[in-house]
Formats: C-alpha cells, sequence, structure tokens
C-alpha cells in the first residue's frame, strides 16, 4: 500500500495505477452543520476553475487547523474562505501560515500547520478538541468499533477512471460523509468506508476534520490527511489530536482541554 496525501490535485487528469472506486461515496452537502469548516483558498484558480486546494478548522476564534503538507517551502501566510460554497468575491480571511517545526515532507509524522488571525473571526464557533488520550479510553472500554465519526471538507466529490488516468470533480463546496472506524495506533486513526451508508474523504480534503460522532458533532478528534488509494475508496490516514506530540504543537496557539502537556 502507499500513502497518498490528500492535497487538490490542480491537474484535471492524472496518470495512476489504482483501483477503481468512487470518492465521497454518499457525501451530502454539509450546508450549516459545520459553520467552523474552511477551505484554504489559492491566489489563483486552478486548472478546472475551482479555487480551494485543503480543508481545515477553526478551532480558537483566531486559529484554523490544516494539514502542513497543504503549506508551500516558505509559506508565511494563508487564506481561509468559510463560506459553504466559495466563490470569487466571497470573504476570505488570511493570517500567517504556521506548520509544525516538526514537520518534514519526506514523511507523514507530525503533519498539522495552523493560520492564525489578526483578528477572531467573527459569528463562528470553533470546534471542540478532545481531552489527552480520549481515543485510546474509548477503545479499552470496547467502543471503539461501534463509534460514528464524520468527515467534513471541500474536496473531490466524484472520481472517474479514465484510460488516462483518474478524473476528480471539484466544487468549492463543503460536504460531509460518514465513515466507520478501522484501526488506532499510537498518532493515527484509520477510517474506512464499510457499508452502503459510509462515505469516504478524498483530495481537497487534507486537513480537514473527523469529528467523533454524528453529523452534527463539533468534537474534532483527527484531521484528514491522506490514503492508500487515488480512487479515495479505502483507507484513510487521520491524525489524532489527543496525543501527547499533537497537544505539544496546538498548546502553542489555544488552549486545550485536560492538563498541559510537557
Amino acid at each position: 500500500m502507499r500513502f497518498v496525501a490528500f492535497v487538490l490535485i490542480v491537474l484535471t487528469w492524472i496518470a495512476c495505477a489504482a483501483t477503481p472506486a468512487s470518492a465521497i461515496t454518499n457525501g451530502t452537502a454539509d450546508e450549516n452543520a459545520h459553520p467552523e469548516v474552511g477551505a484554504l483558498i489559492g491566489d489563483a484558480p486552478n486548472a478546472d476553475g475551482t479555487w480551494s486546494y485543503c480543508t481545515g478548522t477553526l478551532i480558537s476564534p483566531t486559529v484554523f487547523l490544516t494539514a502542513a503538507h497543504c503549506g508551500e517551502k516558505g509559506q508565511k501566510t494563508a487564506r481561509v474562505s468559510f463560506a459553504e460554497r466559495y466563490e470569487p468575491g466571497a470573504a476570505t480571511y488570511t493570517g500567517r501560515y504556521v506548520p509544525d517545526p516538526r514537520y518534514k515532507k519526506s514523511g507523514e509524522l507530525h503533519d498539522m500547520a495552523v493560520v492564525v488571525f489578526d483578528a477572531p473571526v467573527p459569528g463562528i464557533k470553533p470546534a471542540v478538541l478532545p481531552e489527552p488520550g480520549l481515543l485510546d479510553r474509548i477503545e479499552e472500554a470496547g467502543g471503539m468499533k461501534k463509534a460514528l465519526f464524520t468527515s467534513v471538507g471541500y474536496g473531490s466529490q466524484a472520481s472517474i477512471k479514465k484510460a488516462r488516468g483518474w478524473r476528480y470533480r471539484n466544487t468549492d463546496t463543503r460536504h460531509q460523509a460518514r465513515i466507520s472506524f478501522k484501526d488506532l495506533s499510537a498518532r493515527w486513526l484509520d477510517l474506512a468506508p464499510k457499508g452502503p451508508g459510509d462515505g469516504s474523504t478524498c483530495f481537497g480534503d487534507s486537513g480537514g476534520p473527523n469529528f467523533l460522532g454524528g453529523p452534527d458533532s463539533h468534537l474534532l478528534v483527527a484531521t484528514t490527511i491522506g490514503g492508500v488509494d487515488d480512487a479515495c475508496k479505502l483507507t484513510n490516514f487521520d491524525y489524532r489530536l489527543d496525543t501527547a506530540t499533537a497537544r505539544r504543537f496546538l498548546s502553542r496557539f489555544v488552549t486545550l482541554p485536560g492538563p498541559s502537556p510537557l
């Protein structure tokens, strides 16, 4: 298996070998269910005319959490939209872009970054961050296999296998999908669609939230990082936010529930 980072693919056609499947199967428009979820907006449109390239979540009135691999080397600022569907001219917020200094492009660890705004984003309640070790306690109690998770993002809603590779459909629109638990490790929450009601995440959903609970949950426990297939049907790798290593970075910018990390 190989790791595929879910950044937006700028080219419409991508040549690759992967198992044919659908992306964001059974996903639905999020509408106003998660207004704290926003999109990173480029300075110019992508090849398909869309503008968003990654997803993230407001975790305090002035701090937006996303993935470090969404940024470019030396990037200093980033522009964020919280519109349900971004269109040119919609309100955006520009802030200081700060990746986790431990992150390296050659790996997936510490794949976190924040956008820090000079002033609070008005009218939006931030997501709730987990207490330390929350997912471990749920697993120890035997509840993880039955746990519900809701993924939200601005990424591709469909993929079609063509002779020249995969074609992805992007609309700059916030969507959500239910997804099932697969595995839990020291730093990763692995989620995968298992039943007819499940969906998935895909290119452009990087940095976006995975909420513990149903479609109305705002408890952010992991961020979308990537998957093992370009078809966006198999396992999603999501970076846990309840671990000591994640909390060490986040504590620089927000007040966390539970004891302060060392």
